[in-house]
């Protein structure tokens, strides 16, 4: 007896997505009006790479006793400085704003922040500064390359595609871009130049997702030129699901891991990946492809193959 494949996802659904549009269109513009809000108001958390100053990465042998460290620090008049556990009891993180100076300045803080932790034993795990000026250089560096990444991929989808795909998918990607840029504003977790990577490792992930569909729709545009735009759209979205799902199932697996297990490191760069992948997949799906409803793509005159083709798909 011949072993069947295990089919977690049927390969005959029938969902009507794209009825179901409008609904996916209020929730997506709340989510992005709700990130922007909170972009405003909320601002993200930038890390050290963003804002400049000092970064200390401490371990001791026991818990850290972050009163006593901030009583002890607020004595050496070094201006702000911000005092957290990070990851676990006994590793904290010291931030210090940047010294007026040069780069010997920045280092002799560095010093009178060791000497006066002499008395506690620990373990300097991690030292770095960042000067202001090539903080901001940074956020326009990183701004440039997400918008330049963007544009990028537009582009390619207009050349493998039309220009009607182009524009969905870079709608899409602008939804999922900046609600990953909500989700930090509103949880306030550090935002550094990991979690721009984590952004652009998302847009290429959701693109390709994204372009397994349309690549279904411009087959269905061929084939079944007589069909109604959002029966065609439906049938894609539909042929593709498994495909889809199984893919980001598969993806958040090792993430899921990263998180609970990778350390605080790497904990930031996995949730906007996790993020990236549920808010794209969503996206691929109920987003992108609805889209092309209002800028329809062409698909030729029709022809008696593909009258016949469309009554075969619509009685299977």
């Amino acid at each position: 007896m011949a072993l069947r494949p295990i089919e977690f996802i049927p390969h005959n659904t029938r969902i009507d997505f794209v009825g179901r549009r409008l609904y996916a269109y209020v929730f997506s513009a709340v989510l992005t009006l709700a990130s922007v809000l909170l972009f405003v108001f909320n601002g993200l958390n930038f890390g050290i790479d963003f804002r400049g100053g000092i970064l200390i990465e401490v371990k001791t042998t026991a818990a850290a006793d972050v009163a006593t460290l901030r009583s002890t620090l607020g004595n050496i008049d070094l201006g702000e400085i911000q005092i957290q556990e990070f990851g676990s009891p006994d590793i904290v993180l010291i931030r210090i704003q940047r010294q007026g100076g040069d780069e010997a300045a920045q280092l002799a803080a560095i010093s009178r922040v060791k000497e006066s932790l002499r008395p506690i034993a620990a373990e300097y795990r991690r030292t770095e500064f960042v000067g202001p000026k090539f903080g901001s250089e940074l956020i326009e560096a990183a701004t440039l390359a997400v918008g330049l990444s963007l544009l990028a991929i537009m582009a390619y989808v207009w050349f493998r595609f039309e220009w009607q795909f182009g524009v969905a998918a870079v709608i899409a990607l602008t939804h999922d871009v900046v609600t990953i840029i909500g989700l930090f504003a509103l949880t306030e977790q550090e935002f550094n130049l990991s979690t721009v990577a984590a952004v652009l490792t998302v847009a290429g992930y959701s693109i390709n997702d994204t372009v397994v569909v349309f690549d279904r729709v411009r087959e269905n545009l061929r084939r079944y030129k007589r069909m109604p735009m959002a029966e065609l759209l439906n049938g894609a979205i539909n042929q593709t699901l498994p495909r889809t799902l199984m893919t980001s199932f598969t993806t958040l697996l090792p993430l899921l891991a990263l998180v609970a297990l990778g350390g605080p490191i790497i904990r930031d760069f996995s949730i906007a990946i996790i993020w990236g992948i549920l808010i794209g997949t969503y996206s691929s799906v109920l987003v992108a492809s609805p889209i092309l409803l209002i800028f329809t793509p062409p698909r030729g005159a029709p022809t008696p193959e593909g009258e016949a083709d469309t009554a075969a798909a619509r009685e299977g």
